[in-house]
């Protein structure tokens, strides 16, 4: 296993403030952007550079906008999860980037899950 860095620790502590900010109450939202390998081959930097575009230009500062790796349906990328503080978590997936500027509207914006794309809703638990 790698040693940790002092540069490892301030990236660590940069995307928990996000989580620790979602669940507290500074943000309103976290989309989350699921960028492994088969995510980005499918296309997940057109939707990722999309969302950032439309967060920018709405001017939602309460938007917290991340990544991860794969999500486990790799026929399903390009995926993005949306979670609304106090409420499940919804996956979508065969995203594009028209796809994910109406995701942003409709449920972040205006708390309407976009079912046509959606995939999941609720987290994942093993028991």
């Amino acid at each position: 296993m790698q040693k940790l860095k002092p540069e490892d620790l301030g990236k660590i502590s940069e995307r928990m403030k996000g989580v620790v900010n979602l669940r507290d109450g500074a943000y309103c939202a976290k989309i989350t952007v699921h960028m492994g390998t088969c995510g980005i081959a499918a296309g997940a930097r057109k939707v990722m550079t999309a969302l950032l575009a439309v967060v920018a230009e709405k001017g939602n500062k309460d938007v917290l906008v991340t990544t991860s790796g794969c999500a486990g349906l790799c026929g399903r990328e390009p995926m993005a999860t949306v979670e609304l503080r106090g409420e499940a978590p919804v996956k979508y997936g065969n995203l594009d980037e028209a796809k994910i500027k109406e995701i942003f509207d409709q449920h972040v914006l205006g708390k309407k899950i976009v079912t046509e794309y959606a995939i999941g809703i609720g987290s994942e638990r093993v028991s």
